[in-house]
């Protein structure tokens, strides 16, 4: 039986919806060895009677986020949908079946026409699915906007990323939601933890580690890249926003400070370590894992 629950992030604001899958070698954001099992974390912020939900989660999981939406909106809330990676399934595979229950009033997108990207059913005679309204999200690196919330929301291109990825900053909660970075914490249980507190140790985010992780998964191009304007670009996140939870689309959330800081410090040790001044870049056959 797999773990599916509800974490409360800030009160009556923010929840992570949450629900594991096996890590079995056929999973891309993981390493092909990795074994044991991680969780898909879609994220639900609200504010009145407005919610946003970013990210939809996996089809197989489609079920179980219905029903954790259902015990958290009416069905005439306003919902705004945001796939952060508009062309990865786990961002976008249960958006139509979210628009087909709930009040989804529309779907943020740096593209138009979000339904060429979420739309994955072909239906005949009177059926059809619902179309939804495309709000167009500029494609620059910063936009800071209310997001139909009436709170402030920072939306960023992720300053590292292999596709086209948006990281959040929630003002009111002190949250970065980051998408496929900081999304390393896996467990050998299905019921985790899938979140550590500051006086819960989290015993993997060193060096090594984090450097084998992105390099066995989408972060393989980083070894010998120009690694300078991306540690700038990841060092201007930490320090112009005021953190206190890291919420990444997969793996464990982090909450509080002491745990900010370690993945902040890590991360760019691993970045300056691979720079192109100090280490050539290589082939990377497919199955190699470094």
């Amino acid at each position: 039986m797999s773990y599916s629950g509800t974490a409360e992030l800030n009160a009556g604001r923010v929840y992570a919806l949450q629900n594991t899958f096996e890590l079995n070698g056929r999973i891309s954001a993981y390493p092909e060895s990795a074994r044991g099992y991680s969780v898909a974390n879609c994220y639900l912020l609200k504010e009145g009677d407005r919610a946003m939900l970013l990210d939809t989660g996996y089809a197989v999981h489609e079920a179980e986020i219905l029903n954790q939406l259902g015990a958290l909106i009416g069905p005439d809330t306003a919902l705004s949908l945001f796939p952060l990676r508009i062309n990865e399934f786990m961002s976008v595979s249960n958006a139509m079946a979210i628009a087909k229950r709930f009040n989804v009033v529309e779907c943020f997108s740096n593209v138009p026409d979000i339904e060429d990207w979420i739309e994955f059913e072909t239906l005949r005679g009177q059926e059809r699915n619902p179309i939804l309204k495309t709000t167009i999200i500029g494609r620059g690196d910063h936009a800071r906007q209310s997001m139909g919330l009436g709170r402030t929301i920072d939306v960023l291109n992720a300053p590292i990323r292999l596709i086209s990825t948006r990281w959040i900053y929630d003002e009111t909660s002190k949250t970065l939601f980051s998408s496929d970075m900081f999304s390393h914490i896996w467990s050998d249980r299905e019921d985790g933890p899938w979140l550590l507190g500051d006086n819960e140790s989290d015993d993997v985010t060193d060096l090594p580690f984090v450097r084998s992780f992105l390099l066995n998964t989408r972060y393989w191009w980083i070894e010998g890249a120009n690694m300078s304007p991306i540690r700038k670009a990841v060092a201007e996140v930490y320090d112009r926003f005021d953190i206190e939870t890291i919420a990444p689309g997969y793996g464990s959330i982090l909450c509080g400070r002491g745990h900010v800081d370690k993945q902040f410090e890590v991360l760019d040790d691993v970045l300056d370590q691979l720079d192109r001044t100090k280490i050539a870049p290589a082939y990377v056959p497919r199955g190699l894992e470094r």
